[in-house]
């Protein structure tokens, strides 16, 4: 069976009971002591709510709360999700959740015992990022129209994620101060809050130089926008704003939608400085990457490239 759709999804969450105000609460208080504590980016923490607010919800139809969940009942929500045909990854992160919420309640003693203490994960497949290939990447870059402001910004926030490696929503908050053309550095605030100066190159600088000097003050006009990048209204774009812009130059480039991401050129940017001989290490720096296992994902990218490269040029492949 395939995993659910989002529309599916939503449907089924609105077939659920309304969440009970202690849940609530408690879903707060814990949210709440995890940003102080960790200080968790909103994305993340809105999805530890929306998790735990389903749990509220399937526990509270069948007549139990979130606080007294015991391992039966998380075992027997998860295998529903199983048969809702949740997918592998889904129901990690949301162990990811309980995982913090019970244990959370546990070291404040509101809890003896941690429910989800002997709740395996999913096994999930290994899915490699999907990196464009240099002439793909050359392609897209060209794509916009630089005449108009618009384009002129979009070929700016384009050569500036692939030379950065940024995320996508750490491009789209990026403000203005945190850019120093002179030195050539960016300075970015990634996950966590934790911040990273990454190295631009003379292409990136040249065009976001146009972009603050063209572009910029046109679609601004009066306004003093915080943010780097902003619309015709002065406003900042959102995430899916530049999926738009994404996926429209990518057609234009003739590049498969299928073979870009939203993080499409962070992973290029990964895979092109492995495959030219960046040092792992620098690599990580460069990301924002807290633990090195998460960036070795990118080796067996670089690996798999080589391997299709033997088999394409060695007369014996």
């Amino acid at each position: 069976m395939s995993p659910r759709t989002p529309a599916e999804r939503r449907q089924q969450t609105q077939a659920l009971p309304p969440l009970r105000a202690e849940d609530e609460a408690a879903i707060d208080r814990f949210l709440d002591a995890l940003w102080a504590e960790q200080g968790l980016a909103k994305q993340s923490l809105a999805s530890y709510r929306r998790d735990l607010q389903a749990l509220a919800r399937w526990l509270d139809g069948r007549g139990g709360g979130l606080a007294q969940a015991d391992r039966a009942a998380l075992f027997d929500y998860l295998a529903w999700r199983n048969a809702q045909r949740y997918s592998p990854r889904s129901n990690a992160r949301l162990l990811s959740a309980l995982r913090a919420f019970y244990g959370w309640r546990v070291r404040r003693g509101e809890r003896a015992d941690d429910p989800t203490a002997l709740l395996d994960p999913p096994r999930l497949p290994r899915s490699l990022p999907k990196a464009l290939a240099e002439s793909q990447i050359d392609a897209l870059l060209a794509a916009p129209d630089t005449a108009g402001a618009p384009g002129l910004r979009d070929r700016a926030m384009l050569e500036l994620m692939y030379a950065a490696g940024l995320r996508v929503s750490e491009l789209v908050r990026l403000p203005a101060v945190a850019l120093n053309l002179r030195q050539g550095l960016l300075r970015v605030t990634g996950k966590g809050g934790k911040e990273r100066l990454v190295p631009l190159g003379e292409e990136a600088r040249h065009w976001l130089e146009r972009y603050l000097a063209e572009a910029r003050p046109a679609l601004a006009g009066k306004r003093q926008p915080a943010e780097l990048f902003v619309d015709a209204r002065g406003e900042a774009l959102s995430r899916q704003d530049f999926w738009r812009l994404v996926k429209r130059y990518a057609a234009l480039a003739g590049i498969d939608p299928a073979r870009i991401s939203p993080h499409g050129l962070r992973h290029s940017f990964a895979t092109h400085l492995l495959n030219r001989g960046a040092d792992l290490r620098a690599l990580q720096m460069l990301l924002g990457h807290a633990s090195l296992s998460t960036t070795q994902i990118y080796t067996l990218v670089a690996r798999e490239h080589l391997k299709r490269l033997h088999a394409r040029h060695h007369p014996r492949g």
